[in-house]
């Protein structure tokens, strides 16, 4: 007899396990999938507010949103405007929300909420290698000449554009400022003086505005953060203390050229800001984001609704193919078939567990009795098993009627069962009793529910759910350990107790 090395099954086997765990963490890493059911991400519910005066004519308002800001992602958009017709365009990268009114008088109020999710991936500046060129600046004298020398004094201590822009905030934050410093900073502000020093030389540069996140925060106003085009992408800097990059805590609401708020047909128009932080399940952000992750095109959630509710059903069969291997291999429960208590457990998930043990042996003690009848007309196998089939559909509709009747819905969950399987178990239990007894039977019918409601509780388990669903790669795992099950060939634990008479020799 000629044996082969197992090596290659085994080997094989554990690859397959090692591939189910690293798509699962690929995953994870990628679309952002918990790994616990009823796992919570934090939310960023972020309102801005418009008050204007109308002047009784047609009115439009247009306010520049958010486009993939850094360290965010937004989730939702919605505008509260009643009235108004309310659209969002897209020119160029700027984005607007734009609301309209063919009349409208007195004090006007316009609200647009997001909701943004912090997502480090995107915290990093985007790319764009696009040739920019850097606004034209006309400074007058003797402000350029104090431009001039601001320059030459920051170039001396720089080595390109990033470190440059430090060396230009460093001065005209500086304690002491030297008097070039001062006469650029007493035509305007910090922010707006920056921005035309570094377009005066040559750096393309503009004005970003945005939103320090604080929970419960209200009537915030934006501020004024300075982006740079170094050749290959935008970076910013905080125009306050030099230190590059967007905080973690800060949403950088507007980065396009244009304005933030324009308003025709009124007056007094200004845009405050109220945030609130927030907390909704993870998977309802990994539906969300699913179309643009790597994983989002394999993900069970671009299916139409309704086969992603039979898939969550078919997915489970994995884990109670999986106990009835470890309950049958390992422990040695007797069942009545192989994997029938698998479709027992199926039908208990429908049904839930106390009804359908009932409904269960309602019907296959009935179908026995019946099954006797058959029996004695020494019918064929093939009449027999229809006639069980009808027998079973009127058994399950009386039970129906009956529990309908009485006030419970326990009969009308019986339907879920499968009527073929259900007939063909009553017939085997009935061969059963007539070659090994009555007693055999009771074995085979009480290992194979409680096989079932094993299965059933596992089945039910939220981790089991949610894992089969939104990790069905892990089924890869089960599958390995049911191979290697299948190699097991010692003793069951039902069968030690052949060995309890050895313990008076011990």
């Amino acid at each position: 007899m000629i044996r082969h090395s197992k090596a290659p099954f085994y080997l094989a086997t554990l690859l397959l396990i090692a591939a189910g765990l690293l798509l699962a963490t690929l995953r994870h890493l990628q679309m952002g999938v918990p790994w616990l059911p009823g796992e919570q991400q934090p939310v960023w519910l972020v309102e801005a507010r418009i008050d204007f005066q109308a002047w009784g004519e047609p009115v439009s308002v247009n306010l520049n949103i958010p486009e993939q800001p850094p360290g965010f992602y937004t989730l939702t958009e919605q505008a509260a405007s009643p009235g108004y017709g309310f659209a969002i365009t897209e020119q160029q990268g700027d984005r607007r929300a734009e609301w309209t009114i063919r009349d409208a008088s007195g004090p006007q109020t316009l609200y647009f909420k997001t909701r943004l999710i912090p997502n480090s991936e995107t915290a990093e500046p985007l790319l764009d290698p696009r040739p920019v060129k850097p606004s034209e600046v006309f400074l007058e004298e003797p402000a350029a000449t104090a431009a001039r020398a601001l320059l030459q004094q920051a170039e001396a201590r720089s080595s390109n554009a990033a470190s440059l822009t430090r060396e230009l905030i460093a001065l005209l934050n500086s304690q002491t400022p030297d008097q070039n410093t001062r006469l650029l900073l007493s035509d305007g502000a910090l922010a707006p003086t920056l921005h035309r020093l570094l377009n005066f030389g040559g750096i393309p540069a503009r004005i970003a505005e945005g939103l320090q996140l604080e929970d419960a925060r209200r009537q915030q106003l934006l501020q004024p953060w300075i982006q740079i085009h170094d050749g290959e992408r935008w970076l910013t800097f905080n125009p306050r203390t030099g230190v590059q990059g967007v905080p973690a805590d800060v949403l950088l609401w507007r980065q396009a050229t244009g304005s933030l708020l324009d308003v025709t047909g009124g007056t007094d128009s200004i845009v405050r800001f109220s945030m609130l932080r927030q907390t909704v399940p993870a998977l309802q952000i990994v539906r969300a984001e699913a179309d643009d992750r790597a994983f989002g095109s394999l993900s069970l959630y671009q299916l139409p609704v309704e086969q992603q509710g039979m898939f969550r059903m078919l997915l489970l069969l994995p884990f109670g193919a999986l106990v009835v291997c470890l309950m049958r291999i390992l422990v040695g429960i007797k069942t009545s078939g192989t994997f029938m208590p698998v479709l027992i457990a199926v039908a208990f998930v429908q049904t839930s567990l106390l009804p359908g043990l009932a409904a269960f042996i309602s019907v296959v003690t009935l179908g026995l009795l019946m099954r006797g009848y058959l029996s004695s007309l020494n019918l064929l196998l093939v009449s027999r098993i229809s006639a069980l089939i009808i027998l079973v559909l009127f058994i399950t509709a009386g039970i129906s009627i009956v529990g309908y009747q009485m006030g419970f819905s326990t009969g009308m969950t019986v339907t879920f069962f499968p009527m073929v399987i259900l007939a063909w178990t009553i017939e085997r239990m009935s061969i059963l009793w007539e070659e090994e007894g009555a007693h055999e039977v009771l074995i085979q019918g009480s290992g194979s529910l409680i096989v079932a409601v094993l299965a059933y509780l596992v089945m039910r388990a939220p981790l089991a759910e949610h894992i089969s669903f939104n990790f069905p790669e892990l089924h890869l795992v089960v599958l390995g350990v049911i191979l290697l099950l299948g190699q097991y060939t010692g003793y069951k634990l039902t069968e030690l107790r052949r060995f309890a008479p050895m313990k008076r020799y011990l």
